[in-house]
């Protein structure tokens, strides 16, 4: 995560790498002065290899808050 303010603008901007997430995999929330990034993403695979089933899983799940400073405004 890089978070960047910029006093002139009276803006603050987090960047977020999240790979192995889809964007719609992503919420992100403003609530009582906090930003919540969250992202879950479930993925399954099956296919057959030398007569064996072969299944596999993967989850992965990422949460992430701030407290944001009072004077930000959402936009």
């Amino acid at each position: 995560m890089d978070l960047h303010e910029n006093p002139a603008a009276n803006s603050v901007t987090a960047t977020f790498e999240l790979p192995g997430f889809n964007k719609e995999d992503v919420q992100i929330d403003v609530h009582n002065g906090k930003l919540t990034v969250a992202a879950e993403n479930k993925i399954s695979s099956e296919h057959e290899q030398s007569g064996y089933a072969v299944r596999e899983r993967q989850y992965g799940k990422f949460l992430r808050t701030l407290q944001l400073p009072q004077a930000v405004k959402v936009r």
